[in-house]
């Protein structure tokens, strides 16, 4: 396009009210019951509010810029500047009222969000209107669709729809693609239906239109949910008996003696899996691996297992009361040592118990069964009946879709159980498959119940636009196999019993981004009513639909984002794979075989290959292209030409906004750094696209267990570009260093300043990471910024660069990591992923900085060492990684215990770093003043004040001067 299109900077490109966003995501995330990601698990997906704020800030114009692209040439008087600060407010509060939960389907709030968008696009015409293309590009009576080329989850499109723009989202993986249709597609074909089974028509059997968006649908889902569930007990009961009350039974559990004969509902069978003990003389005895025998631990109700072993034999049974102190580690052995036999105390190795699951002999021992009762849920020891009957199940399918061989997020290949259907016993198989045939075989009685109530019969099908009977009966059963699918998380053989007060019930499969190997599991009961139902599962999907919108069309497409061209001229908002963090598509294959199953006569082309397609996704996976070099090149070049078909396609008002949420950091010879974040930008810039606007936002669960002491996803940085000028220069570093102090200063005046206009400013956590757009700004808008050399500059030099700035003096990155976060959290604790947020726009990692000895971090928490924490046998000239903030604060714990003369062997052991420490004091003593935090203020100004004192004493210290240390 040659001729420039007019296009003033959009609110994102210049302020946000992240606090109101991230409270908002933060709430959300506690949401479960009635909120849309729970149609379909799905990892990573983006907070609602965040995709909602996110997309009206990229299409809403900045009031500064549009007065400045209406107005050319003139220059602003302080009314106008005025009246931009009450507009900013205006429009802030819009995002305030908007990213609430309950404002989510409040028309008042969303009409206020829409009719901001529609202006902001008739301005844009307007301003326009001469341009060659103005007819093609600018129709003030049609704006552009969205689109989201890695569409995932759906979160991006949903709230899109939800905003009154038309919905484009298209995925490679064909679990995604169903996910986006069940959401922005489907709901669309069939709002202000009636339902069409026979309990729900009127007396004239006539279908009405209605305004009440999905509520037939949903109807429709629940009645013929019902009647699955309702054959599918007529099918397995056999395979789930309930518990008779029995006279052994009431000696075990003597509340029950008024209940002799009843029958009780099974809810859970906890088994654990065996193997032979090693123990020759018992070689043939199968003995269990249980990681714990401890079934509830909610105090005063504990229950916990007790093994009755005889010379040649064992059995289980079921204990009240505390448990003794080994019940909570079962027949576990420590981490050398995995398990121990039951039997004769023999050690077992992992290498043993690998070679046992190779040998195919890895079984199964019912341990106990949970049984609801009129009094709550009671634990009873197994029986030969229960236990019998699901190991003689005959399951006549299972999936034979292979896992990942060596690979740290697929632990059961490691044991033998290579393909997915190893992952279910077989009762459960006979259950999952009993489910999906009846919902194949519901959509004719759908279909006809369609037909009676006034559909028409047009034999079209879903996946080709349809919207008769055909389409209608496959729409519903979509929504059912999404529901087997709920029961499949729940009913593996790798779902977990937890026994907390709190939760005690079954652990889902997926609880985290892997498959790991579990050792004793709860098989969950699927046709009851408790956890891994079918009847709840179908009830949680149909309050799912209920929080969809139904607003414009949406369109869903399988499709490499690399080559796709449904993006053309559409704005654009997406969430890419995270470099190597998750294998989407192995992950996603445990479903698509249950979806594949069921629905590969709705979506014969999403359904086509036995897996889902692995070779196109874009992660940076090692175990796929043999080394991780290998792996961080297909990356980086695949990456590269997915932003360029954006930046080539997109529509020139908006610009792009794209998440990215890569934590894994590396440690190097140079440094620490996240090498997926750095490749990333460095994808962005070769893709021709320039950075205006990075925006932390606080995106992830905190208590998900893959973020449990470990090096998890929490935030999202949300990166705003623009396609760069096909024209643009080539700078030397001289002048980008040099336009970057002119920049930045501005930028950092917008982000920190108090106003009405913008009553929100940037947290100083984030303030790093922000600051990083405006930066990255300068950068990427040059061909290239050239180095002394003549060599281009790398990313992370740039970044380097910009972080020098922000920190106002030549501190190391750790030091810049400390300072800033002592600005927000003092000595307090702070979450694991908002420090490792700062931590990469630093260029460090958390775990970098632990190991300089100035943090403490476990168990998600981050907080920084107070100098009396500091170790007293510390030795300057043995320290490998010796950071300014770590010599300030070990040369403020002598001072205060040892006076001038011991800070004086400190400051002579470290002289080369004293001048920076001293700095350091100041700025710290400053901070602390202005926070009102008196007793830090007085440590740091102490030793300012005795400086002097200090350095002419050092100066007497012999042979104590070191060279440089860090």
């Amino acid at each position: 396009m040659n001729h420039p299109v007019i296009s003033p900077k959009k609110l994102i490109e210049v302020a946000l009210p992240l606090d109101a966003i991230n409270l908002a995501c933060a709430r959300e995330k506690s949401i479960r019951h009635g909120h849309p990601c729970t149609l379909h698990l799905w990892w990573a997906r983006r907070p609602l509010a965040a995709a909602r704020a996110v997309i009206f800030s990229q299409l809403v114009h900045d009031p500064e810029d549009l007065w400045r692209c209406q107005n050319l040439g003139k220059e602003p008087n302080k009314q106008v500047k005025g009246h931009w600060t009450k507009v900013r407010a205006r429009l802030f509060s819009i995002i305030e009222d908007m990213v609430k939960w309950e404002n989510r389907s409040n028309e008042s709030v969303l009409n206020r969000a829409r009719e901001e968008i529609r202006n902001s696009w008739q301005e844009i015409c307007v301003l326009n209107r001469d341009h060659p293309r103005a007819k093609e590009l600018f129709n003030p009576q049609q704006m552009p669709g969205l689109y989201d080329p890695f569409a995932g989850g759906g979160a991006i499109p949903l709230e899109a729809q939800r905003l009154g723009l038309e919905p484009y989202a298209s995925d490679l993986n064909p679990v995604a693609v169903l996910i986006n249709k069940a959401m922005i597609e489907i709901p669309t074909q069939f709002a202000g239906l009636r339902a069409v089974n026979p309990s729900a028509r009127n007396e004239n059997r006539l279908l009405v239109a209605e305004s009440r968006g999905v509520a037939g649908l949903v109807q429709d889902v629940i009645y013929y949910g019902q009647w699955v569930r309702h054959e599918a007990i007529k099918k397995l009961s056999d395979l789930y008996p309930p518990v008779t009350i029995t006279k052994e039974i009431i000696k075990e559990r003597p509340e029950l003696k008024e209940k002799l004969g009843e029958k009780f509902t099974v809810i859970a069978w906890l088994w654990a899996r065996t193997v032979k003990s090693p123990n020759p003389a018992l070689s043939h005895l199968d003995v269990p691996l249980a990681s714990t025998f401890v079934l509830c631990s909610k105090p005063g109700k504990e229950v916990y297992i007790e093994p009755a072993i005889t010379k040649n034999s064992y059995r289980f049974e079921i204990k009240m009361g505390k448990p003794p102190a080994d019940a909570k580690s079962g027949t576990s052995a420590g981490k050398r040592q995995a398990f121990r036999c039951l039997m004769s105390n023999t050690p077992m190795t992992y290498d043993y118990i690998r070679g046992e699951g190779k040998a195919h002999r890895l079984g199964q021992k019912l341990m106990a069964m949970v049984v609801e009762g009129s009094a709550g849920r009671l634990y009873l020891s197994p029986t030969l009946e229960h236990e019998t009957v699901a190991l003689h199940a005959q399951p006549t399918w299972k999936p034979d879709c292979e896992m990942p061989k060596k690979h740290r997020n697929f632990q059961p290949p490691v044991y033998g159980m290579d393909h997915l259907g190893d992952l279910f016993t077989a009762r459960q198989l006979v259950a999952l498959t009993t489910l999906s045939d009846l919902i194949r075989s519901v959509k004719e009685k759908i279909r006809i119940d369609s037909v009676d109530a006034g559909l028409e019969d047009d034999s079209r099908s879903l996946s080709n636009g349809g919207t008769g009977a055909l389409a209608y009966a496959e729409a519903v059963s979509v929504y059912l196999a999404f529901a087997l699918d709920k029961v499949a998380d729940r009913g593996s053989s790798l779902g977990r019993w937890d026994p907390t007060p709190t939760q005690s019930g079954i652990i889902n499969t997926f609880s985290r981004q892997a498959l790991p190997m579990t050792w004793d599991f709860a098989e969950s009961n699927p046709i009851g009513d408790a956890s891994g139902n079918f009847g709840s599962a179908v009830e949680l999907v149909a309050k799912a639909m209920s929080a969809c919108s139904c607003g414009l069309v949406g369109h869903v497409y399988q499709a490499d984002a690399r080559k796709q061209s449904y993006g053309l001229f559409k704005f654009i908002s997406t969430d890419p794979p995270y470099y190597d963090n998750i294998c989407y598509a192995d992950l996603s294959d445990y479903f698509y075989v249950w979806l594949r199953r069921t629905l590969r006569e709705v979506y014969p082309e999403q359904m086509a290959t036995i897996s889902v397609p692995k070779a196109e996704e874009l992660v940076a996976s090692a175990n796929r292209h043999g080394t991780s070099e290998t792996a961080e090149t297909y990356f980086l070049e695949g990456m590269t030409q997915a932003m360029h078909n954006l930046s080539e396609q997109s529509h020139p008002a908006s610009p792009i906004t794209i998440y990215y949420a890569f934590k894994q950091s590396e440690t190097e010879s140079a440094g620490t750094n996240s090498s997926g974040w750095e490749t990333f930008l460095e994808a962005i810039n070769k893709a021709g696209l320039a950075l205006t606007g990075t925006w932390p936002m606080r995106t992830e669960l905190g208590n998900r267990m893959i973020g449990s002491g470990t090096n998890a996803l929490a935030s999202s940085i949300v990166l705003v570009c623009r396609p760069r000028a096909k024209d643009a220069e080539t700078i030397s570093r001289r002048q980008f260093i040099r336009e970057l102090n002119a920049a930045l200063p501005l930028a950092l005046d917008t982000m920190t300043r108090e106003s009405e206009g913008l009553h929100s400013p940037v947290a100083p956590v984030d303030l790093s990471q922000s600051i990083i757009g405006p930066g990255m700004a300068v950068f990427s808008k040059y061909a290239a910024v050239l180095e002394a050399d003549g060599s281009p500059m790398s990313v992370r030099t740039a970044l380097q660069l910009i972080n020098r700035f922000l920190a106002e003096d030549d501190f190391d990155t750790d030091t810049q990591f400390c300072l800033h976060w002592f600005e927000q959290y003092g000595w307090e604790t702070g979450k694991f992923g908002e420090a490792d947020t700062l931590a990469r726009a630093k260029g460090t990692a958390v775990d970098g900085v632990k190991q300089s000895g100035v943090l403490h971090s476990s168990g998600g928490n981050v907080r920084l060492l107070k100098w009396a924490e500091y170790p007293s046998d510390w030795d300057p000239q043995a320290d490998q990684r010796l950071p300014i903030w770590e010599v300030l604060h070990q040369l403020i714990r002598v001072f205060n215990t040892d006076g001038e003369t011991g800070a004086a062997a400190v400051f002579a052991a470290v002289q080369s770093k004293a001048e920076a420490a001293r700095q350091l004091a100041y700025r710290l003593y400053t901070l602390c003043e202005r926070k009102n935090w008196a007793e830090d203020a007085r440590a740091y100004n102490e030793v300012v004040t005795s400086w002097s004192g200090i350095e002419s004493a050092a100066a007497k210290e012999p042979g104590l001067v070191q060279g440089e240390l860090f």
